[in-house]
């Protein structure tokens, strides 16, 4: 479950249902809604449009190549930064291929964007060729080729359907992609396509990722170059016996619902299997491993001089195997074998082979916090890399040649800093490269004589700046995004012990001392997400709420990301027991240390996860939570997937009580706040079901509360029209916390 841990979510269309006698009340004088920070909240999408995306460096390292739209536009355009002189220029516009008509998606490429987090519009990703010559634009159902020095465009037609997931070949002379279900090869020079795979139908594709792959495991792809280039390998998924569901326009009751195919735990998966293919086509070489014990296909790795490399997991994620296909055959030997009684994570682009084979990476969390370690051809720990202390937390990239590799961590979990690691097992070291307090990330050169360094604190400065092999800024990518005009009056802090909990306080800028102000939580609570991070973008919505008369308070508890093993694990078999007694123990301390919190009125918001958590503090937690915003929420888990769901809280057969303690359901008749419950009606990851059966409870259960289904809107939809309303509708409702 990738998703957001605060409210973004849009449509050309809103209903507001009221559900009990509440009679309709005015919360806020219009002058105090600001009306023209949600317009350009909205507009420019939380001040993210105009920003560079996408980058890449070639290994030419003569240029930075990156997506950027205007300040209120989701149309993106391709350009380059020279190294040489310093300047930028358009590369390519979606104008220039389309002519000025609209872009036209598939439903297929609608979902995989969806999976993505993905709204742009234009040109909204492209491939560049390992040499860094030729770039790869999908658009449309078309692709472009062009040549990076001179500029020329050619278009590789084709009329066997429409491409999804295009990729270079290693030499750059072909490009595959998936059309209609089935993989296809294209030459470049000719453009004469060879197909490569038959059979597919509505329900067997092949060289696609299934849905918890794309939403649950971060894997994207579908199929895998080889090395050399002369072959392919590719997954065949079957999804005949994966459940059904159907998502109506329930405005549009004309129209047939939309079927997809979703996994809900406890029921059957996509069948996942390997094949390997010659690019000159032939028959498929289908690799062998326990498909039934070990039915998810994790990672798949191919990379110079290794063996095409897989990692693949039991249903309960509580093993897996990382295993080495013997070249020429369908045999597979095991390098590595993990178990974690609880479950395992996934460290997405890992495996990574190094040395032309003899040694890959891999990290762990067997000892209590992930760690990066080599290994030996034969899966033999040669040495830790990283030490605990470092929270390690990804790896960016290898630099070969100097026996270094960059990485993500810090010990302060808010904050992520970039480290230059050592190679050498019998001398590990780790040098941290990025100075003060904030959040780094950042994009090398295969050669690492470039990198753009993308950098963002608590002071509202947002960098992107170009550097060499030695770290020495040699110039920026150009900004485009609107200001929100102010820095956030935000506090991060800790509290409690045992465990300690860090904290955000965002106070009103016309902050006064001797007032006490009303509480909103901002909460996600779950896993993968933090509320709580030194970046100033994060406050900018909660310091809109705050300026109105509110203090705005971020806990991080148990179950959150980049604490440790014992931290996270602590969740398992019971989604909120334990967050929701950190974020409450954690209030009444914060509020014992400032006493301008006043906890007798406190109100909450957060969507999806985040939506949830807001459902059950109300339900659970009535003496502390009066009013709630929940969005999107997962009201019954055994209707979400199985790999997410799975993974917390096992297989419901086995498990039955984690449902139970964790389904909203369970708690429907405990409602003595106010509710509003927000739902997108055409949600293909949380879907609307959950909202239904919550309202259907609490409507069954005498409650009262307030449900705004968004007609046609699925878990991310950022039209800004919907995005400002809805923004205001939630401050109205905060208000009533002033009534109180």
């Amino acid at each position: 479950m990738r998703i957001y841990a605060s409210i973004v979510i849009s449509s050309l269309t809103m209903l507001i249902i009221v559900m009990g006698a509440r009679p309709a009340r005015l919360f806020a004088d219009e002058a105090t809604m600001d009306d023209d920070f949600l317009t350009r909240y909205a507009e420019t999408y939380r001040f993210t449009h105009g920003l560079p995306a996408a980058i890449a460096v070639p290994s030419t390292e003569d240029a930075v190549l990156f997506l950027r739209s205007g300040p209120r536009s989701f149309v993106r355009d391709l350009y380059t930064w020279d190294v040489r002189t310093g300047e930028e220029r358009v590369l390519l516009t979606s104008d220039q291929l389309l002519g000025g008509a609209d872009e036209s998606l598939t439903a297929e490429e609608k979902a995989r964007r969806e999976r993505m987090r993905l709204a742009a519009r234009g040109i909204a990703s492209f491939d560049l060729s390992k040499d860094g010559a030729q770039v790869l634009v999908p658009l449309s159902g078309r692709l472009y080729f062009v040549e990076r020095k001179t500029g020329a465009i050619n278009e590789l037609k084709s009329d066997a359907g429409y491409p999804i997931d295009p990729q270079f070949s290693p030499d750059g002379n072909s490009v595959a992609c998936v059309r209609n279900g089935d993989l296809y090869v294209i030459d470049v020079a000719s453009g004469a396509e060879r197909r490569l795979t038959t059979g597919a139908t509505e329900t067997l594709t092949h060289g696609l990722a299934e849905f918890v792959a794309q939403e649950e495991m971060s894997r994207m792809h579908g199929y895998w170059w080889s090395p050399d280039g002369k072959f392919i390998a590719y997954q065949e998924t079957d999804v005949a016996g994966v459940e059904e569901l159907f998502i109506a326009d329930p405005a549009n009751p004309g129209k047939a619902p939309e079927p997809w195919r979703y996994p809900r735990p406890g029921m059957a998966n996509a069948s996942v299997r390997l094949g390997v293919i010659p690019v000159g086509g032939g028959e498929t070489r289908w690799i062998e491993w326990d498909r039934e014990a070990y039915p998810y296909l994790a990672a798949v790795t191919w990379d110079e001089g290794a063996p095409l490399t897989i990692v693949v997991q039991n249903r309960r994620q509580t093993e897996e195997l990382v295993l080495a296909v013997d070249d020429g055959s369908s045999a597979t030997r095991e390098l590595l074998r993990e178990q974690d009684k609880a479950w395992l994570n996934l460290d997405s682009g890992l495996p990574r082979w190094i040395d032309q084979g003899k040694h890959f990476f891999w990290s762990t969390e067997r000892n209590g916090a992930w760690q990066l370690e080599l290994r030996d051809r034969d899966g033999k720990l040669s040495g830790p890399l990283t030490q605990m202390e470092l929270n390690y937390r990804g790896l960016i990239t290898v630099l070969e040649e100097r026996r270094e590799a960059i990485v993500v961590g810090g010990e302060n979990p808010t904050e992520q800093h970039l480290y230059r690691i050592s190679l050498d097992v019998q001398h590990p070291r780790a040098e941290r490269i990025t100075d003060g307090v904030g959040n780094h990330a950042g994009i090398w050169s295969d050669r690492g004589g470039l990198a753009v360094h993308v950098s963002v604190n608590l002071r509202g400065e947002r960098r992107f700046d170009v550097e060499n092999g030695d770290g020495k800024v040699i110039g920026a990518l150009a900004q485009m995004a609107e200001s929100p005009g102010f820095v956030p009056n935000v506090e991060l802090t800790r509290v409690g012990q045992d465990p300690e909990l860090h904290a955000a306080i965002v106070r009103p800028r016309a902050f006064d001392g001797a007032l006490r102000y009303p509480v909103i939580v901002s909460v996600y609570g779950g896993p993968h997400a933090q509320t709580v991070v030194a970046s100033s973008a994060k406050y900018v919505f909660d310091q809109w709420i705050a300026d109105h008369g509110f203090i705005v308070v971020s806990i991080d508890g148990r179950g959150t990301p980049a604490r440790g093993r014992k931290f996270e694990r602590a969740i398992r078999g019971d989604f909120i027991t334990l967050p929701l007694s950190d974020q409450v123990r954690g209030l009444e301390e914060l509020a014992a240390r400032y006493p301008e919190m006043d906890l007798k009125r406190v109100g909450i918001y957060g969507w999806s996860f985040g939506g949830y958590f807001t459902a059950m503090a109300l339900l659970q937690r009535p003496d502390i939570f009066q009013v709630g915003v929940a969005g999107a929420p997962v009201v019954d888990w055994a209707d979400y997937d199985t790999h997410y769901t799975e993974r917390y809280l096992g297989l419901p057969e086995e498990n039955p009580e984690a449902y139970r303690v964790s389904n909203v359901l369970t708690y429907a008749d405990k409602l003595q706040g106010k509710l509003l419950l927000v739902h997108g009606t055409a949600d293909d990851n949380v879907y609307f079901q959950h909202s239904v059966k919550l309202t259907d409870a609490l409507f069954r259960a005498g409650q009262e509360f307030d449900f705004l289904p968004l007609r046609g809107l699925t878990h991310m939809t950022p039209d800004p029209v919907v995005t400002k309303r809805l923004y205001g509708r939630m401050m109205e409702y905060f208000e009533q916390l002033k009534a109180e």
